[in-house]
C-alpha cells in the first residue's frame, strides 16, 4: 500500500504568511521556510511582528476566510485520492487551515496548535512532535507503507529524505540547487506523473 504525503502551502494552497503580508501591508511577513530553514526563528519573527502591529488570530483569520486552493489543486488531490492514501503534512496551525481544508474535501491533515489568549493575541505555538514531517514519514514506513513525499521548502526537505521517494513541487531555485537529488514538477499533471512513477519503480523494486 502507497501513502502520498503532501505539504500544505505553497503545494496545495497559497502561503498564508505571503497572503496576511499583502493584505496588511506589512512586507516582513513575507518570509516563509522557502527562505528560512529555522523553523523556531521563523516563527518567533512572525509573532514579534503580529505583536507590533497589534494583530491577533481573528486578523489572520479573516485574510484566511478570502482565500481559496491553488488552480487545479482540487482537482488534483480528488484524482489522487482515488488512487492513493493522501496525508497533508503541514507546519501550519488548525486554527489556520480549517477553511481550506473544507474547500480541499477536508483531507486528512498533520499540523500545530496555537496558543492563543482570550483577546485573540496569539501568544506562542506548539508543535505537535519535533521533526513532524520527518517523523511522520518514518512511522508509515514503520507500518510498512511505501511512501513518496512531495513539498516545496527547506522544512519539507527531511522528509523527502525519509520517504521512498521525495519530489520537489513549485519549489524556489535556492532549494532546488541545495537538494538537486529530487526531481522537480512545476505543474500538477508533471507531479502525477513523477508520483505514479515513483511508486512503480519502488513497486518493481520490492519484487
Amino acid at each position: 500500500m502507497q501513502i502520498i504525503c503532501l505539504d500544505l502551502e505553497g503545494v496545495l494552497v497559497p502561503e498564508i504568511w505571503i497572503n496576511v503580508a499583502e493584505s496588511t501591508g506589512i512586507p516582513e511577513l513575507r518570509r516563509t521556510t522557502r527562505e528560512e530553514p529555522n523553523y523556531d526563528r521563523l516563527m518567533k519573527a512572525r509573532l514579534e511582528i503580529l505583536d507590533r502591529h497589534n494583530l491577533g488570530l481573528p486578523d489572520i483569520q479573516k485574510v484566511i476566510a478570502e482565500m481559496g486552493p491553488l488552480e487545479g489543486a482540487r482537482e488534483f488531490l480528488d484524482s489522487l485520492r482515488e488512487a492513493y492514501q493522501v496525508v497533508i503534512l503541514s507546519d501550519t496551525f488548525y486554527e489556520f487551515a480549517e477553511p481550506l481544508m473544507k474547500q480541499l474535501a477536508l483531507p486528512t491533515l498533520f499540523c500545530h496548535h496555537l496558543a492563543v489568549a482570550g483577546t485573540g493575541r496569539i501568544t506562542g505555538y506548539k508543535l505537535r512532535i519535533d521533526d513532524p514531517k520527518r517523523r511522520a514519514v518514518r512511522a508509515f514506513r514503520d507500518l510498512h507503507f511505501c511512501v513518496i513525499a512531495a513539498g516545496d521548502s527547506y522544512n519539507d526537505t527531511a522528509m523527502l529524505s525519509e520517504a521512498h521517494a521525495g519530489i520537489l513541487f513549485r519549489a524556489p531555485q535556492n532549494v532546488i540547487q541545495e537538494f538537486p537529488q529530487f526531481p522537480t514538477a512545476v505543474e500538477y499533471a508533471q507531479l502525477r506523473t513523477e508520483v505514479d512513477a515513483a511508486v512503480k519503480r519502488i513497486t518493481l523494486e520490492g519484487e
